[in-house]
């Protein structure tokens, strides 16, 4: 199963809501999926490494970083601690670096883009807040869906089983 998004989308139409940014996916893993945990911060990934330094098995981080082009808000070092604490993925609405490592990762990352800066460690940010992504609002408890035709959201786990 490479494709799941369309398959679920025929399956489920009124259940699901797509992310309208476009989303390049930079992570090792490209079909995932989980409970969206949130963060809001801007500029500073301080939030960022705190939640995905606990455990995160069946869920998926999404970050709300205002789409700032000028800082990323993952790299490597971050990626490899959610990996270890078992997280799914991390939807960025903003920018990551070390792109070619986060490839190597079994982690599903998608981001706006790519760049090489770090953010400066403020602590500041919220955690498990509802995000504005696109003009779509992404809570903390819902489901969100990703492969290489998207990214979606749902207000409840969608059960596979019609695709046997």
């Amino acid at each position: 199963m490479l494709d799941l998004l369309p398959d679920l989308f025929d399956y489920y139409p009124s259940k699901l809501i797509l992310l309208p940014l476009e989303f390049k996916a930079y992570g090792g893993k490209r079909l995932f999926w989980g409970e969206v945990v949130t963060v809001k911060c801007f500029e500073d990934n301080s939030k960022v490494k705190e939640i995905l330094a606990q455990d995160g098995h069946g869920k998926v981080l999404v970050i709300d970083g205002g789409g700032s082009s000028r800082r990323a808000l993952l790299g490597d070092l971050i990626a490899q601690s959610a990996l270890d604490n078992s997280w799914q993925g991390v939807v960025v609405n903003g920018y990551v670096r070390d792109a070619a490592r986060l490839a190597t990762f079994n982690l599903g990352v998608s981001a706006l883009g790519a760049m090489p800066i770090k953010t400066e460690k403020l602590n500041q940010g919220q955690i498990n807040v509802p995000v504005d992504i696109g003009g779509v609002i992404v809570k903390p408890g819902m489901m969100i869906y990703a492969d290489e035709n998207g990214i979606a959201i749902s207000e409840e786990s969608l059960n596979f089983a019609f695709l046997n």
